[in-house]
């Protein structure tokens, strides 16, 4: 499966195959509860802070393509070159 295809299973409400953001449905603490139900229960207190981290990210990242901020591979690669000056 693709990680887009992950993301987007993760992410949509699949009650009604809407669109709706599971991130959006709940309050923060039950999206926490939701991530530390998922998570082992030897789960380190890095762990924990990382899966949110990284779910916060991913939220962000899909309002901002639902919103059409994205760029494309070769903005992306003109400024990776730029960085690592090649």
């Amino acid at each position: 499966m693709l990680l887009l295809e992950k993301i987007n299973k993760m992410c949509y409400n699949d009650v009604d195959k809407s669109k709706t953001w599971r991130f959006m449905m709940g309050l923060p603490k039950d999206e926490v509860r939701k991530i530390l139900d998922q998570l082992p229960d030897n789960a380190s207190l890095e762990d924990i802070q990382y899966h949110i981290y990284v779910r916060e990210k991913v939220e962000r990242g899909l309002e901002d393509a639902k919103k059409g901020k994205l760029l494309s591979q070769e903005d992306v690669e003109k400024q990776m070159s730029k960085w690592l000056g090649k």
